[in-house]
């Protein structure tokens, strides 16, 4: 049944070969690997009012120029970033470029900060996305957490479905969103142009305001900053591109570079002129589309694109998180199965944690996007300042033709980088503290899981081992409970493997059974010797293994290995296992992390 189900969801199993047909053209890498970048519109201007709102609605006027230097820096980071693109065409973003430029911590800071920043990726942008749905469905607020682990729940399912399939499938609410803003913007200007929008609903450009304070404004541009998250995603996922993929990925770099500068200036711009303040229960983009269009067809598609971008921005969370995964997994850095692909050809061990993580994120967190915004963005300012860093380092180091001008691109994108995440570090600190805490943890976990990996590698290299003794017999021990067709199909196993030195052990809890069962076996089993253990306790582990250790310990004096044949019946359907208490399993648990000792399960399955 959960076979059925599997197919259901995710579609039958691809052949590897064709893992060819699961890359993106521009067109469907535009929308999937571009989507979290163009939601941020929907949140990253409000996030500016919010902190403009603490002074005063006078205060307003100050989103035009630090919307000012959000797109300087856009236009710094898509010149960077392209720059990226070539010189790594293998993908890797910001991990492969610090870890080859700046040495192995320096990635892996950048590594661990992308995984924890595309599990917030998904987090953010379904918590955006909910609000988006319960602002135009005001009776829906009190539902926000179950909404949002239902559109994660949702996503995944898709993106274990394939990635072409998913694009395909997700592209169209994504250029409907950005043909909807366009609308939006557009209608917006005409009627500002024309006069049908009041000139008094804002502040003028240069009015003075009192309160105002450069730690102010640094930390509202910190805060529009946190809508160029998304932007190295597709130096990430350049392996996901048709070939030729590097022209392919520096093509939709550039297209979303240009979508985004023009929406985030739009929608800064008539929520200036409209007059918007940020409301609780309201975003900002559905007041700018109430006062545009009314609350009619027009607000609700805008409503309607708006919450399924925001929703469908999490897939750039699902393509770059795996590939990153893989990343640091051919590295040895996480587990090794981040980089087996699932039945679709997609990374879905990287799909699947990527979900229940951001799951957690949304629970601990009740779904609140302006508490995970924050921690979001300096979470991806780390990368981009040691990805634009490395780039410098490779061109002094290398000085390839026309090396000065590509140092001068990542020379402004690490300064601009730098400086607003130490903006974030400074003015948000009591909400952004706890990077300091975890992700050099993340690195250190990293250094162990290498360090484990290396260690094993070394243990079972043939050249390094020291040779293996021989084994001159084995002495079978077959744990007994009974008189049954599993016992007796257990010793029979036995037998055709070494018959002449079988131990059956029985535990028993009280005297009279000990000998009664003792009585029984030299009628059945005559040809076995049978070791009966007394267990004051009632336990059959703690006997069965000091026994074991002293059959062992006798053996291997004589290079004898020991091997427990443990009896086991199967079930016929899965659910009646609930209804036997598993003392095979757990006497297997127990065994198999005992030195120089076999342990083997003998099934026999049971008809009805």
């Amino acid at each position: 049944m959960l076979t059925d189900l599997k197919r259901l969801l995710i579609g039958q199993p691809l052949k590897s070969h064709e893992l060819g047909e699961q890359k993106l053209n521009k067109k469907k890498a535009l929308a999937i690997l571009s989507s979290d970048a163009l939601s941020s519109v929907a949140y990253g201007p409000e996030q500016i009012l919010i902190v403009l709102i603490t002074i005063s609605a006078a205060a307003f006027w100050y989103t035009v120029p630090i919307a000012c230097g959000v797109l300087f820096l856009l236009v710094a980071l898509i010149l960077s970033y392209r720059q990226i693109i070539f010189a790594y065409p293998h993908g890797g973003g910001a991990y492969v470029v610090s870890k080859v430029n700046l040495g192995m911590n320096a990635g892996l800071f950048a590594g661990g900060s992308l995984l924890v920043d595309y599990i917030l990726t998904v987090a953010v942008s379904i918590s955006a996305g909910t609000d988006a749905i319960t602002s135009a469905f005001p009776s829906l607020h009190s539902y926000t957490v179950p909404i949002a682990l239902a559109l994660v729940l949702f996503i995944t399912i898709l993106n274990l479905r394939g990635i072409t399939e998913s694009a395909s499938i997700l592209a169209y609410p994504v250029y409907l969103f950005v043909i909807a803003l366009l609308v939006l913007i557009g209608i917006g200007l005409f009627k500002i142009l024309t006069g049908e929008i009041s000139p008094d609903l804002h502040t003028p450009l240069g009015t003075p305001v009192a309160g105002i304070s450069l730690f102010i404004l640094l930390r509202a541009f910190s805060s529009g900053s946190s809508a160029l998250t998304g932007v190295e995603a597709i130096s990430n996922a350049i392996p996901n591109f048709k070939t030729p993929a590097p022209n392919n990925a520096s093509k939709t770099l550039m297209a979303m570079g240009l979508l985004l500068a023009i929406l985030f200036a739009g929608i800064i711009y008539l929520a200036y002129y409209y007059g918007i303040a940020p409301r609780e229960k309201e975003t900002v983009v559905s007041q700018i589309a109430t006062v545009t269009f009314g609350r009619g067809l027009m607000y609700y598609i805008v409503q309607g694109t708006t919450a399924m971008i925001l929703v469908l921005a999490a897939n750039t969370g699902y393509s770059a998180f795996p590939l990153l995964a893989v990343n640091l997994a051919k590295d040895k850095f996480i587990a090794r199965m981040f980089t087996m692909r699932g039945d679709r050809l997609g990374y879905s061990n990287g799909i699947i944690f990527l979900a229940v993580t951001s799951m957690l994120l949304i629970i601990v967190f009740k779904g609140q996007t302006e508490q995970l915004i924050p921690l979001y963005a300096v979470g991806v300012f780390i990368p981009f300042t040691l990805a634009q860093t490395g780039m410098l380092v490779k061109w002094f180091r290398e000085k390839p033709r026309g090396w000065l001008l590509k140092l001068t691109v990542n020379l402004v994108g690490a300064f601009m980088s730098f400086i607003v995440m130490m903006i974030f570090f400074i003015t948000k600190f009591g909400q952004v503290w706890s990077v300091l805490v975890f992700l050099p943890l993340i690195v250190f976990i990293f250094h162990q899981i290498k360090k484990h990996y290396d260690a094993i590698a070394e243990q079972l290299r043939l050249s390094s081992c020291e040779p293996a003794l021989p084994i001159e017999g084995n002495v079978m021990i077959v744990p007994v409970a009974g008189f049954t067709h599993v016992v007796e199909n257990s010793l029979n196993y036995a037998k055709s493997l070494s018959p002449d030195q079988i131990i059956a052990v029985y535990v028993a809890f009280e005297r009279d059974d000990e000998k009664k069962f003792e009585e029984k076996w030299q009628k059945w089993q005559p040809d076995v010797r049978l070791v009966t253990l007394h267990s004051h306790y009632r336990s059959i582990v703690h006997p069965l293994t000091k026994f074991i250790d002293t059959v062992e310990h006798k053996a291997s004096e004589s290079n004898f290995r020991v091997t427990v044949i443990i009896p086991q019946f199967i079930p016929k359907k899965n659910w009646h296992n609930i209804l036997h208490n598993q003392s095979s399993l757990l006497i297997r648990a127990f065994l198999l992390y005992k030195r120089n000792l076999v342990v083997t399960t003998v099934p026999y399955h049971l008809k009805k």
